[in-house]
């Protein structure tokens, strides 16, 4: 996965004409409400499993690696999957990652280590996301 220089809203537009779906746009709204300033980048390339994707960052980090340099990454992501959107969450409190804290309040969402799935926005307590990008905010420092 590498940042490229495509515009977000352009991106935004764009999967909600091909979904039928403005799912990725309002959470766009949400992060970006709740962390006015944060930069958006649209991330490109084979992600884990080798499948090719396009997801849009908040935030630049360096993530560190259990083996290796650490790697620039996002604080957090916003995918379209095939059915399902992505966020992913590359921010922990003490050894414990934000995902599994906030899912149980989130909704109608299935929670990884670092990634929560769902099948539209309709399926996301809003209120309870812009709580937990603030939280990520705070406790992962990010550009």
């Amino acid at each position: 996965m590498r940042p490229t220089s495509e515009p977000v809203d352009a991106f935004l537009a764009a999967d909600a004409s091909e979904s039928g779906d403005d799912s990725l746009a309002v959470l766009d709204g949400v992060i970006t409400g709740e962390l006015p300033g944060i930069s958006r980048t649209l991330w490109r390339g084979v992600f884990w499993g080798g499948t090719e994707q396009a997801i849009v960052g908040y935030g630049r980090i360096e993530q560190p690696r259990p083996r290796g340099e650490s790697v620039e990454w996002f604080l957090l992501g916003l995918a379209r999957q095939k059915r399902h959107v992505s966020l992913y969450v590359n921010a922990a409190e003490g050894r414990k990652y934000l995902t599994q804290q906030y899912a149980p309040r989130l909704g109608k969402v299935k929670a990884g280590a670092a990634a929560l799935t769902f099948a539209s926005a309709n399926d996301v307590d809003l209120d309870v996301l812009a709580e937990l990008a603030e939280h990520a905010g705070r406790v992962q420092p990010f550009d």
